[in-house]
C-alpha cells in the first residue's frame, strides 16, 4: 500500500508539500509490519529525501508503529528521526505544511511516545533508551521534554548510573537550566571528569564565570586531573573574568599538565590573554604553538582589531593565508573592524575583494562590520550598497547603516530607514533609537526626533542616559535651551557630566552666557577630569570679556595637571598621510602649504564666511585673531 501510495503521490502533482502531506496519510493506514524497518529506503527510493519530508514520515511512522504495538519498530524510527535544522539546504526546501507538521516532533512528542510504552509495560526501561531519549532533548534545546526524561528516569528504580546522570547533566546545561545541574551535582554519590567538565562547560557558557572558576579549585582538590576540554572552559570563563589573575593561574596548570600543546587550549590561551591586553603573553603562546587552527589566528587578530592596530592585524591576516589557513567569517570581520578603526579604506576594499575571490558570502556577522568601515571612512555609497546585498540583515546591519547615515549628516535618510525597518517588522532596540536620535539631531530635525523618543514607549525600550543625552543635545543645537532644561529637570535619573556637556555646547553655540555657565560648572563638578568643558566654559568666560574667571580656570586645569590634548588633523594624498599637530611646523611642506591656506581663506572670505574671534585669548588686533582661528590650537 505503502509503495503504491509513493508512486500515487508523485504523479499526482510535482508539489513536495501535497506528496509529502499524502504520503503521512498513506503511512498513517498501512500495513506498518510489512515496511519493519525498511520503510525509509523506500521513502528515500522515491524522492523524499529530504530532512523535512523524511523527517514528517518518521513521526507519522512511530505514531501508528505505537498505535498498532510494534514498538520494536517505533523504536528504530526514533533513533534514525533526523534533527530538523541541522541541514541548511534542507531548511531552506521545507514548506510551511511540513514545517508546521515538523513541529511536532521538534517538542520531542516522537520520545514521550516512548516514555507511554514504557508506561504501558511494552518497552523495558534500560540506560541506552534513557540516553538517547536525553541526547534528543539536548540536541533539539528542549528543556521541559528533557525534565519530563530525567523524572521518568528517577520513577524506573534504575541503579545510580554515573554516564546516564552526566547526560542529564550536560541537558540542563545546554538547556541554560544551571541549577537544576548544580542540584544533581550535588546529590550525587561519586563524580568523575565528565562531570566536573560539563558543569564548568555550563558555567561558562551562559556567563557565569565566577562559578566555573570557583569548581576548578574543588575539583583539584578531589584528586581529578583536568582535561583538553576542562582547560578550555576555564580559560574561556577566564577570558570574563575581572582580572588576568584567573587565566594565569590555569595556565600555569596548563603547563602542569601538559597541554601546552594542545591546539585547542593553547588557542584559549592565546584568546584570554589578548581579551586583557596582555599581547606579549599572546603573542608568546601563539609563536609557541606547534600546531595552529583558525580559532588562534582569528584570537590574535581579533585583539589587534580591538586595539586599533589596523597594521598588525592585516600582517597577522596576510601570514595566516601564507602559512596556508582559509580565513573564516570571524577572520574578515575582525580585519573589517582593524581598517574601520584606522580608517584604512584602501586595504579595507583588498580584504573585501579577497573575500568575495575566495567564495565568501555577504553574511551579516562580516557583513555588519564591512558596512561599518566603509560608513566611518566616509564611503557612504559602498555601505549602502553593501547594506541592500547583505544576506539575512538583522537589527545590527539596521543600526551600522542608520549611525553611517548619523555620522554624515544625512537625517533624512536615517529617518526613512528606519521606518523602513519599522515597515518590515525588524524590531528596533535601544542602540537603533540612539542612532536614529543622533542622526535628527546633527540635521537639525526636531520634531522627528521628539516622535521617536516617544517612539520608544511602544517598542518597550527604557530611555538609557545615552538617550536622555541625545534628546539634550537635540533640543539644545535648534536653540530650545528652556525646552532641554526642562528635560534635564523631568529625569528620572540624576544628571550625568555628558548631559550637562551637551547643554553646555548648547549654550556655548546660542550664546547664552549664564546657563552655559551653570551648566559648565555642573559638569566639571562630575568630572573634574576632562579638559573639554574647562576649555568650553573658558572661552564662554572670555567671550563676555570676564577674564578673571578665564584664569581662574585656567589655572585649575594646571593645578591638577589637566591639558588640552593638542588639535590633530591628517591628509591622505596616494599612498602617504600627512599629518599636522597643534603648534608643530615640522612638516617639510610647511612654507608652500601655509601659501597656498593664505589663498584659499581670501577666497573662503569672498564667499561670505566672518570669523568669529570672540574666544580668541590674545590681546592683538582682529587680523591676528583671525590668524589664530586658522590653525590648530593647543
Amino acid at each position: 500500500m505503502l509503495i503504491r501510495a509513493l508512486q500515487y503521490v508523485q504523479s499526482a502533482s510535482s508539489s513536495r508539500s501535497f506528496s509529502s502531506n499524502a504520503l503521512v496519510e498513506a503511512i498513517k493506514h498501512v500495513e506498518i509490519g510489512i515496511l519493519s524497518g525498511n520503510y525509509q529506503e523506500h521513502i528515500h527510493r522515491r524522492g523524499f529525501s529530504s530532512p523535512c519530508a523524511g523527517n514528517m514520515c518518521t513521526v507519522a511512522f512511530i505514531s501508528t508503529s505505537t498505535k498498532k504495538g510494534l514498538t520494536t519498530s517505533a523504536f528504530e524510527a526514533f533513533s534514525k528521526l533526523e534533527i530538523f535544522g541541522d541541514s541548511k539546504e534542507g531548511n531552506g526546501s521545507c514548506t510551511i505544511q511540513e514545517k508546521d507538521y515538523l513541529r511536532e516532533s521538534q517538542n520531542s512528542k516522537a520520545g514521550l511516545y516512548i516514555l507511554d510504552l514504557i508506561d504501558q509495560g511494552s518497552i523495558k526501561p534500560g540506560y541506552t533508551l534513557y540516553n538517547k531519549l536525553l541526547k534528543k532533548c539536548t540536541q533539539l534545546g528542549k528543556l521541559r521534554e528533557g525534565r519530563m526524561v530525567h523524572e521518568h528516569f528517577l520513577k524506573s528504580k534504575l541503579n545510580f548510573d554515573l554516564f546516564t546522570l552526566n547526560t542529564i547533566i550536560n541537558m540542563y546545561t545546554k538547556c541554560g537550566n544551571l541549577d537544576d545541574a548544580k542540584k544533581i551535582f550535588d546529590e550525587m554519590p561519586c563524580r568523575d571528569m565528565v562531570t566536573w567538565t560539563a558543569l564548568i562547560t555550563g558555567y561558562s557558557q551562559n556567563g557565569r564565570p565566577e562559578e566555573a572558576l570557583a569548581l576548578f579549585p574543588q575539583m583539584i582538590k578531589v584528586g581529578l586531573e583536568p582535561n583538553q576540554f576542562t582547560f578550555a572552559s576555564l580559560l574561556k570563563a577566564s577570558g570574563s573574568a575581572a582580572t588576568d589573575k584567573p587565566g594565569r593561574q590555569v595556565h600555569g596548570f596548563v603547563v602542569k599538565c601538559g597541554y601546552s600543546s594542545d591546539v585547542y587550549v593553547a588557542s584559549s590561551l592565546v584568546d584570554t590573554y589578548a581579551r586583557f591586553d596582555r599581547i606579549k603573553e599572546a603573542q608568546l603562546v601563539f609563536d609557541r604553538m606547534l600546531r595552529k587552527n583558525e580559532v588562534s589566528w582569528n584570537a590574535l587578530i581579533a585583539f589587534y582589531a580591538r586595539k586599533g592596530e589596523g597594521g598588525d592585524a592585516l600582517k597577522m591576516f596576510w601570514r595566516m593565508q601564507s602559512e596556508g589557513f582559509k580565513p573564516t567569517h570571524f577572520t574578515y570581520a575582525s580585519v573589517f573592524k582593524a581598517c574601520a578603526s584606522t580608517e584604512s579604506l584602501e586595504q579595507g576594499k583588498w580584504v573585501h575583494a579577497h573575500m568575495l575571490k575566495s567564495g565568501g558570502k555577504l553574511i551579516a556577522f562580516a557583513g555588519n562590520t564591512l558596512l561599518d568601515m566603509y560608513a566611518k571612512a566616509g564611503s557612504i555609497e559602498d555601505a549602502r550598497k553593501i547594506f541592500d546585498r547583505l544576506e539575512n540583515r538583522d537589527v545590527v546591519s539596521w543600526n551600522s547603516m542608520l549611525t553611517g547615515f548619523a555620522q554624515h549628516g544625512q537625517a533624512r535618510e536615517a529617518a526613512e530607514r528606519f521606518e523602513e525597518m519599522l515597515k518590515i517588522g525588524v524590531l528596533p532596540n535601544f542602540i537603533t533609537f540612539l542612532c536614529v536620535l543622533t542622526a535628527c539631531s546633527h540635521g537639525g530635525l526636531v520634531n522627528e526626533g521628539l516622535y521617536y523618543y516617544e517612539l520608544m514607549k511602544k517598542y518597550n525600550v527604557e530611555p538609557h542616559v545615552d538617550h536622555y543625552v541625545t534628546k539634550v543635545d537635540l533640543l539644545g543645537r535648534a536653540g530650545l535651551l528652556n525646552e532641554a532644561v526642562d528635560v534635564i529637570k523631568e529625569m528620572p535619573i540624576e544628571p550625568t557630566s555628558a548631559i550637562w556637556g551637551a547643554l553646555l555646547s548648547a549654550c556655548s553655540m546660542h550664546k547664552n552666557t549664564e546657563l552655559g555657565i551653570f551648566a559648565g560648572e555642573r559638569c566639571i563638578e562630575l568630572n573634574p577630569t576632562d579638559s573639554g568643558p574647562h576649555m568650553i566654559l573658558s572661552n564662554i568666560y572670555a567671550s563676555v570679556g570676564r577674564l578673571s574667571d578665564v584664569a581662574r580656570v585656567r589655572k585649575r586645569m594646571r593645578e591638577i595637571g589637566l591639558k588640552k590634548e593638542p588639535g590633530i588633523s591628517w591628509v591622505k594624498t596616494g599612498n602617504t598621510d600627512h599629518v599636522f599637530v597643534a603648534n608643530d611646523d615640522a612638516h617639510p611642506l610647511n612654507v608652500e602649504i601655509r601659501k597656498m591656506w593664505g589663498k584659499v581663506s581670501e577666497k573662503i572670505k569672498q564667499a561670505g564666511y566672518v570669523p568669529d574671534t570672540s574666544h580668541v585669548l590674545v590681546f592683538t588686533d582682529q587680523q591676528e585673531r583671525e590668524a589664530r582661528l586658522q590653525v590648530h590650537r593647543s
